[in-house]
């Protein structure tokens, strides 16, 4: 398996990707502002960060391998280097349970004072489910793509660079199609996991931090038991410090299959911050009930806050 990293600026596409830029001008980027105090961790605003999430949920359905999942990765891109930054969008094929298909990690790197990176992930796919043909996954994974986005833009913008090189990667192929195996969902993170491993570069990377299902309004972050301990403790005294204490702990209902998992067998300290409770029981999560109305722009800067706060404060090994 071997992949291809792209820009996506082909001659057919061109006037495509200048309506989409054109978009993101009536709503996007903005002015690159200078945010944050020079001496710490910026803040994410989370009326923005909701609305990347509305930009996302609007272009519609976009499981693995479809049309919908080809235009959200050249529309992140878009975003991404209207930023600033100079994205990539790796593009590969894989055999999966359902025949093959395509897939697109977008990947943009913000230099920090240290060379060495911290991969920011999220997956960006949505679930294909047979009695919900519209489902756009307002939460999962609307939310934590329209943050990290929203991230990128802020740390593009801040005053200083960040602590850390940031390797911000929106993941393809998450979901899986019937239950997840070798064959069968976290794709992206597979993939972009065994880069790593091939190029021999895993020193080159201090932590992972993955976000899932971020955006919930009671929002209740869950902690997969294997969550570096490190981590999560600088996670804890973080979200304690910004008086969001309350809103983070354990998941104590079992293991989190997700993107972080081929990062941890990787080697890398990582960190899944994930709402697991989504509705009363879960009962939201993978249903048509994963709609916009049940989002906050106040749980999205609460996580987004944390994330920074925590790369700013992430000790050198």
């Amino acid at each position: 398996m071997t992949a291809r990293a792209s820009r996506f600026w082909g001659r057919r596409r061109y006037a495509v990707i200048i309506v989409l830029l054109a978009g993101l001008a009536m709503w996007g980027c903005g002015p690159m502002r200078r945010t944050g105090p020079s001496d710490g961790a910026p803040r994410v605003d989370g009326a923005r960060a909701l609305e990347r999430v509305e930009g996302l949920v609007g272009l519609g359905p976009r499981p693995a391998g479809s049309p919908g999942a080809k235009w959200t990765a050249e529309w992140i891109a878009a975003f991404c280097m209207e930023c600033g930054g100079r994205p990539q969008i790796s593009t590969w094929g894989e055999d999966t349970v359902t025949g093959r298909r395509t897939f697109r990690n977008v990947t943009v790197v913000i230099p920090g004072r240290r060379r060495q990176r911290v991969i920011l992930g999220s997956h960006y796919d949505t679930k294909e489910l047979p009695g919900v043909p519209g489902f756009i996954g307002a939460n999962d994974s609307g939310s934590s793509t329209g943050l990290l986005l929203e991230i990128v833009r802020t740390v593009a913008a801040a005053e200083r660079p960040p602590p850390w090189t940031l390797e911000c990667v929106f993941f393809d192929g998450e979901e899986c199609q019937h239950r997840y195996g070798p064959r069968d969902g976290l794709h992206g993170s597979r993939q972009h996991a065994g880069q790593i491993r091939v190029a021999g570069r895993r020193r080159d990377y201090r932590a992972m931090i993955l976000l899932d299902m971020v955006g919930d309004r009671d929002l209740s972050l869950t902690l997969p038991a294997d969550t570096d301990p490190a981590l999560a403790r600088l996670a804890f005294a973080c979200a304690d410090s910004l008086g969001t204490r309350d809103r983070i702990g354990w998941f104590r209902a079992g293991d989190i299959l997700d993107d972080h998992v081929p990062f941890a067998e990787l080697g890398l300290p990582v960190i899944n911050l994930i709402d697991f409770e989504y509705g009363p029981g879960n009962a939201w999560w993978h249903t048509s009930e994963d709609t916009l109305d049940k989002l906050s722009a106040d749980s999205l800067a609460a996580v987004g806050n944390l994330v920074l706060e925590l790369i700013w404060r992430l000790p050198a090994r």
